[in-house]
């Protein structure tokens, strides 16, 4: 540790740019306090890595309304309850009477499901490649012990087009280096990213979540500067072929389509969507691509994409804060704006 960040701190180098991709990392990053650490060469920025904050207002406004309606209850994690749709957030609409329960695993949904028949129980199924192959079971699970009355409604996004889409020729995105999410390649294995690297000569380094790896991973990015080269750094839990049995298991069930991604519009390729035979699981997922922000002041896109610091929001920590959120970054504990106004917080005392 002493030496990586020895070696970090006496960079005098051209000014690099490194985006993490992982909201666990985004949480990590603050909570190590290494942004404190580096010197002033080396900026680290925050990605679209938090499944929560790139889910698009029209998806809540869907969840919600679904909830009102007669014999259905939505089913959800916790960090989904304050999210902003276009008028209002589910929290909001259970005080007026939508039906909303909260759970720590989608496959909870099978006990609530089996035990109340007269209802149809909606899953909040939002996610990257980590947690799709926990859908395709839960499905699995319910086909194979004749639960009916089970629905997804899927924001399911893959990580490689939308880093593809933020590097994209004529969006000049600057960024030197990824630190590729560790949660998404124990799935889908460093291979997934070896492409992007060689396509625009940046290194990729796969991470694991403690501050002395994740440090590791920045010096490593500073050292392999100019490159398009991917290293594993999280051998304990990645492979380069990644988990062929859950990959096979998300192919089963899902299929790739295009996705809308908060304040980033339509990216092709960058979700998945339930197959056609599977159809009578799906709530009315395909057509969910609007996004109307309710305060049309918040940058969260720019803070996803690393054009702006949360800080240089105007809304930030004003009229938007982790009790009053204006958007989805501010909701999540892996949000940046989240992460960043709790750090202010920290160091204020």
């Amino acid at each position: 540790m002493k030496e990586i960040l020895e070696y970090l701190q006496s960079y005098r180098g051209r000014p690099l740019t490194l985006m993490e991709v992982c909201g666990t990392h985004t949480a990590e990053i603050n909570r190590n306090g290494i942004p404190g650490l580096l010197p002033s060469g080396i900026r680290l920025v925050s990605g679209p890595g938090c499944p929560v904050c790139v889910t698009v207002t029209e998806y809540i406004d869907r969840l919600i309304a679904l909830g009102k309606e007669p014999g259905n209850i939505v089913v959800t994690f916790g960090d989904m309850l304050r999210v902003p749709g276009s008028q209002q957030s589910l929290s909001e609409a259970r005080a007026e009477g939508c039906l909303v329960k909260m759970v720590y695993s989608p496959l909870d949904m099978l006990k609530l499901a089996e035990s109340d028949r007269e209802h149809t129980y909606i899953f909040a199924a939002v996610g990257f490649e980590t947690t799709a192959p926990v859908y395709a079971m839960l499905l699995k699970k319910a086909r194979g012990n004749g639960i009916e009355n089970i629905r997804l409604l899927t924001s399911l996004k893959v990580m490689p087009p939308v880093i593809d889409w933020i590097c994209g020729e004529k969006r000049d995105s600057g960024i030197d280096g990824f630190l590729a999410p560790g949660h998404v390649s124990v799935i889908t294995g460093s291979r997934a990213f070896e492409g992007l690297a060689e396509k625009y000569g940046i290194p990729f380094v796969v991470a694991g979540f403690e501050g002395g790896q994740i440090l590791a991973a920045i010096g490593a990015l500073v050292k392999l500067r100019g490159t398009g080269k991917t290293v594993n750094m999280y051998t304990s839990a990645v492979t380069r072929e990644g988990n062929r049995k859950a990959q096979a298991a998300v192919e089963e069930y899902f299929e790739p389509a295009d996705a809308s991604w908060r304040g980033m519009g339509v990216i092709p390729g960058s979700g998945m969507v339930l197959r056609k035979e599977y159809e009578a699981f799906d709530a009315g997922s395909r057509a969910l691509m609007e996004d109307k922000e309710r305060n049309k002041g918040c940058c969260c896109a720019r803070v996803l994409t690393g054009k702006i610091r949360p800080c240089q929001c105007p809304l930030f920590g004003k009229v938007c804060t982790p009790q009053t959120p204006q958007g989805a970054c501010m909701v999540s504990s892996e949000g940046s704006c989240y992460n960043s106004i709790n750090s202010l917080f920290a160091e204020n005392g």
